[in-house]
C-alpha cells in the first residue's frame, strides 16, 4: 500500500481531524496538483492470537503512529510544500488513541525531519494543528516558527448568551438587519458568481479559480460537510453569503462575502450569527477560521470569540527560493 492508502484507512480512526487534514479534503483543495503524505510507523512483533507457545514465530504488525500530509508543488526546478488554497491547519497529526511521552513526540518530529530531508526541498510551510506539541521541537531543530491566531466561540449551548457577548455595535448592525432572512442550499456555482461580482464592484479579482471552488464546494457537500449561507432581502437579492465547512469538532466559517453596496445593512453580523446558529446545531465548536488582518480580527472580536493559538513552521532550505516566494507576494502568483 502507498503511504496515501495508508493514511486514509487511518485516517478514519481519528476523531478529532480537523476537515484540512481530512484526505477528502485534500483531495479537493489539491485537485490537477500533487499531495502526499509522510509516516511515522512503528513495527511491532505480535503472537498470534490464543498461541502462548513462545516457540512460534510471532508475526510483525504496522502501527502509523504519526502522519504528516502535505501539498507537494514544483516550479522552475524547485520543490517545495505549502498550505492549499482555503486550508487553515497542515502539519503533523499525532495518533490520538495513543498516550504521549515527551521522547516519543520527539522521534516523531525527528523522523519527519529526516523524511522532508529526503524530499530535496528548496522550502517548507505548513501551519499546525491547535495545541501541537510538534512546532517547538521544529524550532528546536532550526525551523522558523511564527504565532497566529485564529477566532473561537466554544459555549454554543445559550444562544442568548452567545449573543449577550456580542460588542453593542454587532448588536445594532443585527436590529438592522431584523428585515433581512438567511437561506441554506446554493450551489458551488452560484456562490462563486456572486463571489465574482462582489469583487469586482471593489476592482479586484478572486484568488480562487471557479473550477477550485466547484470542487471544493461539491465534494463536500457530498460527504454532508459544507453549507452555503446566504442572507437576503424580502426580494431575495442576496446581501452576504459564505461556505461553512465542518468537521466533528469544529465548524469554519469560510470564504465569506458582502455586497459591498450594502454594509450599512447589518448582513455581515446577521450572517455570522446565523452560521453560529448551524455550528449550535451540529454541537461543534465555531472557528473563524483565523486572520491576521488586523481589521478582520477586531471585526472577529466583536462577536465574543477567543483568540486561540496555532503556529506556522517554516524553512528555506536553499536561499535562492526567497526571491520566488517574493514575486509570488508581490504579483499574487498562484503556485
Amino acid at each position: 500500500m502507498t503511504n496515501k492508502e495508508i493514511y486514509r484507512q487511518w485516517a478514519k480512526e481519528q476523531s478529532g481531524l480537523p476537515i484540512f487534514m481530512q484526505p477528502e479534503w485534500l483531495d479537493a483543495v489539491s485537485a490537477g496538483k500533487e499531495w502526499d503524505v509522510l509516516l511515522v510507523i512503528e513495527t511491532k512483533a505480535v503472537a498470534a492470537e490464543g498461541d502462548a507457545d513462545e516457540s512460534k514465530p510471532v508475526e510483525e504488525r504496522k502501527e502509523v503512529l504519526a502522519a504528516m500530509p502535505y501539498l507537494y508543488r514544483k516550479r522552475l526546478g524547485m520543490h517545495f510544500i505549502l498550505m492549499p488554497q482555503l486550508t487553515q491547519i497542515g502539519g503533523i497529526w499525532l495518533d490520538e488513541k495513543k498516550e504521549w511521552l515527551a521522547s516519543e513526540i520527539d522521534e516523531v518530529c525527528a523522523s519527519i525531519k529526516d523524511q522532508l530531508e529526503g524530499l530535496n526541498l528548496s522550502y517548507y510551510y505548513q501551519q499546525y494543528p491547535i495545541n501541537s506539541p510538534c512546532p517547538n521541537r521544529f524550532e528546536a531543530m532550526g525551523f522558523k516558527v511564527r504565532e497566529r491566531v485564529t477566532y473561537r466561540i466554544q459555549e454554543l449551548q445559550d444562544l442568548d448568551k452567545v449573543i449577550q457577548n456580542f460588542s453593542k455595535n454587532k448588536k445594532r448592525q443585527l436590529q438592522k438587519a431584523l428585515s433581512l432572512h438567511a437561506e441554506r442550499g446554493w450551489t458551488g456555482e452560484e456562490f462563486y458568481r456572486y463571489l465574482q461580482s462582489c469583487f469586482a464592484a471593489r476592482k479586484k479579482k478572486t484568488s480562487y479559480s471557479r473550477e477550485f471552488m466547484l470542487v471544493v464546494e461539491q465534494k463536500m457537500r457530498k460527504l454532508g460537510q459544507a453549507e452555503i449561507l446566504t442572507i437576503r432581502n424580502a426580494d431575495n437579492e442576496v446581501y452576504a453569503a459564505a461556505l461553512l465547512v465542518w468537521d466533528k469538532r469544529r465548524l469554519y466559517y469560510l470564504a465569506p462575502v458582502f455586497s459591498p453596496d450594502k454594509q450599512e445593512s447589518g448582513a455581515g453580523a446577521l450572517l455570522v450569527l446565523e452560521a453560529i446558529k448551524i455550528a449550535r446545531e451540529k454541537g461543534v465548536i465555531f472557528d473563524f477560521e483565523g486572520s491576521m488582518i488586523k481589521g478582520v480580527a477586531n471585526h472577529y472580536k466583536q462577536f465574543g470569540s477567543k483568540a486561540t493559538l496555532y503556529y506556522s513552521v517554516e524553512k528555506y532550505y536553499h536561499w535562492w527560493f526567497r526571491p520566488l516566494m517574493w514575486v509570488n507576494k508581490l504579483k499574487n502568483i498562484r503556485f
